[in-house]
């Protein structure tokens, strides 16, 4: 049997409650979309809910099929993780898994959420104002770590937004590897920060503070990648390889080690892109950062660092530092300091765009028509 598709715009988030719910009911399946793509069907299977476009942080998206089950199953083993149902506050836009299931989450539990504006620039005094609007008895958001960090700027000298980070029971935060110190930080001043890891063909986050929810299962493969199984899992899909390397604790809980998409080799000598970001990010004037490999005519590969500093006449990072903690690949390494890591609408790098920009910046040089600073 087939079931209509509906695209639902997301500019207003109130709005699509209502067909999310008939969603969850199984009588329509909707894509959630800024714009109409005219390439999708009229009509898909009766077991899709949702059609939910994939990050695309390092390439092409893709558009991935959950059903009302893989929802209902990952909305309710997160309420079990959390400690029962609660109000939620929208931070994320819903073309996205995250913000979409802050939505499912609520009308699961029958609750109220609370929504920010997503199309405008997220700042933390909005956060604030948002927040202090919840009246639910146990209160919960989900954000991704360049939000956080923003939150964490402001918490330190602003006790209204420190107030109602420390009103929520837990605050979610995914999409990719937060800064630890910041993380760190926030939870000595009484904020309660749920670590999640999951994607959309998870039906977003599965795993919160490296334990998986009830009914998911976590494996390695052999070559470090991990997999996930359980009834939280996209259409068609039995088990989901990931792109992540992970190793489990002495504790037995998941330890994200970086994407292998992100492991460069460097004169024979293997680096994780993701530990470079983490060593970066705990550079006490480092308010953000992102790294990009780099082809090295004679070591293979290298990477380049885009750097924000928290102001233009702190110190910066030092090079010779980062040859003595990573070695041969930062010995033909490039670091940039700018204003602003580019982000998609989810907070995740645009990696696509940084690696066109510094592609041209290249070409420029190699013509000479910029000079290298």
């Amino acid at each position: 049997m087939a079931k209509p598709l509906k695209q639902i715009g997301t500019a207003d988030p109130v709005a699509a409650l209502l067909p999310l719910g008939e969603a969850l009911e199984g009588r329509i399946a909707i894509h959630f979309c800024d714009q109409e793509h005219t390439d999708l069907p009229e009509t898909v299977e009766d077991d899709v809910a949702l059609l939910v476009e994939s990050s695309g942080s390092t390439g092409v998206p893709k558009m991935i099929p959950l059903s009302v089950k893989a929802l209902q199953a990952s909305a309710k083993a997160s309420e079990a993780s959390l400690g029962g149902p609660g109000q939620w506050l929208l931070c994320l836009p819903i073309t996205f898994i995250a913000g979409i299931q802050v939505l499912v989450r609520s009308l699961l539990a029958d609750t109220q959420p609370v929504l920010t504006n997503t199309a405008m620039p997220f700042t933390a005094e909005g956060f604030a104002r948002s927040a202090s609007l919840m009246t639910g008895e146990r209160r919960y958001t989900s954000i991704v770590p360049a939000q956080l960090q923003r939150l964490a700027n402001a918490a330190s000298s602003d006790d209204f937004v420190l107030e109602q980070l420390r009103n929520f029971d837990a605050i979610l935060v995914g999409g990719q590897a937060p800064n630890m110190n910041t993380v760190a930080m926030l939870v000595g001043l009484g904020v309660k920060i749920v670590i999640t890891y999951g994607s959309t063909e998870t039906a977003g986050g599965c795993v919160y503070n490296g334990v998986a929810l009830n009914g998911v299962g976590i494996g390695l493969l052999e070559d470090g990648r991990i997999v996930i199984s359980g009834p939280t899992l996209a259409n068609g899909l039995s088990e989901w390889e990931s792109n992540d390397l992970g190793s489990f604790n002495e504790q037995g809980r998941l330890v994200i080690l970086g994407r292998t998409d992100r492991v460069i080799n460097s004169g024979g000598v293997k680096l994780s892109l993701d530990w470079v970001d983490q060593w970066v990010a705990a550079h006490p004037q480092v308010k953000d950062v992102v790294t990009l490999s780099l082809t090295n005519p004679e070591f293979g590969q290298s990477f380049v660092a885009y750097v924000v500093y928290s102001s233009d006449d702190v110190p910066h990072i030092n090079p010779e530092d980062a040859i003595r903690q990573f070695g041969i690949a930062a010995t033909t390494s490039v670091w940039a300091a700018i204003t602003e890591v580019p982000r998609l609408t989810n907070g995740k790098p645009d990696f696509v765009f940084l690696k066109k920009n510094f592609e041209e910046f290249q070409e420029k040089m190699r013509r000479g028509d910029v000079e290298e600073s």
